[in-house]
């Protein structure tokens, strides 16, 4: 019945993403101005054509799980010599301090493995079954990711309980101390990578696991004050400060099971939102912008808007501005993967009314 009431949920433009995609000022800007503007950017378009190819391009979603799957691989390599080498000192001197500290840091490089595999499984193609692909996968390493953390820090807190109700002496002071900053560096430089990579990727699950690392690296240090007491005789000091591991193990599990709990329940940065509106607010044609609706899908986001435009226009005309304002999205949200979006007329705004035209259509036919 209203040929402008039309719904597109055919525009997906997997390919594109903000940060991948530059435009030169006298190259392709979208301004939309007024009719002439539109006018200029019709032709354009029809004299150098704009490639949705995916064959143009590589495809930035492939190509971030590329990068997420770097950086795990460099991080657990990192991590893994790191841990090793503490683990050798620990049989040696017998500090529980430095035996909490090596079991974080072996439990952030087994992170990598449920993280690598959700990397993988993200990059499959979306199927009949799962039409929005695999990148919920990443959410589940997540959950795992906050598991690993918690049961290291019960470890590490259970063994230092024990060394208090059974104090030892700890041998081999000055390579307890050693490897305590050897695995304050390792952990450092490893956080900063995964907190990069996982940032510019839109990775959650790669900077929860950044996050632990990092709180690893500062709980080394801890083991050097657990070693300066144990050299003045304090035999408590060794199972206290590995207490205080355990402890700051315990704050980068909320921290990470709150990142992650955010990204399970579909939250986004409200200045995403903001982001989006204005972008659709912008484009001619669009009279209001009724709704917008963004979600993580791994570390990429899909968008959903409900646009208000003119009621006389023709089907085309409300396809083309539909069309105009999903590609804008892609350029004013970072990592954002397809938009579907929904034009109304002005003079039924809003999906409450899609239950009553649905009715009045099928009157006559009862």
């Amino acid at each position: 019945m209203n040929d402008h009431d039309h719904e597109h949920d055919d525009h997906e433009h997997d390919d594109h993403e903000h940060d991948d995609h530059e435009h030169d000022d006298h190259e392709h800007r979208h301004r939309h101005g007024g009719r002439l503007a539109a006018w200029w950017h019709r032709l354009a378009h029809a004299v150098v054509p704009h490639s949705h190819d995916s064959r143009a391009k590589i495809d930035p979603a492939l190509e971030s799980s590329r990068d997420g799957l770097r950086a795990l691989w460099i991080s657990l390599v990192g991590l893994g010599v790191t841990a090793v080498a503490q683990a050798v000192i620990v049989v040696l001197s017998g500090s529980v301090a430095l035996l909490g500290d090596t079991l974080h840091n072996v439990a952030d490089a087994l992170t990598a493995v449920p993280l690598g595999i959700a990397f993988l499984l993200g990059r499959r193609a979306a199927t009949r079954a799962y039409t929005y692909g695999y990148g919920r996968a990443e959410d589940l390493a997540g959950i795992i990711i906050v598991a690993v953390i918690a049961a290291s820090a019960v470890a590490a807190a259970w063994t230092a309980v024990t060394r208090l109700l059974h104090p030892t002496d700890v041998a081999h002071l000055p390579w307890v101390a050693a490897a305590g900053l050897v695995g304050f560096v390792g952990n450092e430089l490893v956080a900063q990578y995964r907190i990069r990579v996982g940032r510019r990727i839109g990775s959650a699950a790669l900077v929860a696991d950044g996050l632990h690392a990092r709180t690893d690296g500062y709980t080394s240090l801890a083991v050097l004050a657990a070693a300066g007491g144990a050299a003045l005789g304090w035999r408590w000091a060794d199972p206290v400060v590995g207490l205080v591991i355990a402890v700051a193990i315990t704050f980068v599990l909320k921290d990470a099971a709150r990142e992650v709990y955010r990204r399970l329940m579909d939250a986004v940065d409200p200045a995403l939102v903001d982001q989006a509106e204005t972008a659709l607010r912008a484009v001619d044609g669009v009279r209001d912008v009724a709704a917008v609706r963004l979600r993580w899908i791994g570390h990429r986001l899909h968008a959903e808007a409900e646009l208000v435009v003119d009621a006389d226009l023709s089907l085309v005309a409300a396809h083309e501005i539909a069309a105009d304002a999903e590609h804008q999205l892609t350029h004013a949200v970072p990592r954002l993967a397809g938009a579907t979006v929904h034009t109304d007329p002005h003079s039924h705004p809003g999906r409450h009314h899609h239950p009553d035209l649905s009715h009045r259509r099928r009157q006559p036919f009862r």
